[in-house]
């Protein structure tokens, strides 16, 4: 079973909550290449919401090349698909460092204490 957690407060739409809770999943190794995903219905039902709801992050996943649609097998995580995520995880953390530095320098902090807080970033989390 897919357990994804899908908020009503959230600003994210609940199809693309659907779709991250799936990229997470397969990033994170609990879905592997090949993986049967449940039917959209059965996945609508499990997380109490529409089918067409289901049905369009189901589709936007497949648009993105992280799940495939067999006909009448239904849908599977794509072969390949760990790597899309670990390159839009990587160019996500480019640009949230790249903001970081900016910061830093407008701050005036030398490169040794952004290190430093990036360490203890790192050893709290």
């Amino acid at each position: 079973m897919v357990d994804i957690p899908i908020s009503n407060s959230s600003g994210k739409p609940i199809y693309e909550q659907v779709a991250e809770g799936i990229r997470a999943q397969i990033m994170s190794g609990d879905l592997a290449p090949g993986e049967q995903l449940p039917s959209i219905r059965q996945l609508a039902a499990d997380l109490r919401i529409s089918a067409i709801t289901t049905k369009r992050a189901y589709s936007d996943l497949e648009a993105q090349g992280f799940i495939a649609a067999v006909p009448g097998k239904g849908s599977f995580v794509a072969e390949g698909s760990a790597g899309l995520i670990r390159e839009e995880q990587l160019r996500l953390v480019e640009e949230n460092l790249a903001k970081a530095v900016d910061r830093a320098r407008t701050a005036g902090l030398s490169l040794e204490e952004l290190h430093d807080m990036l360490d203890l970033e790192w050893e709290e989390s």
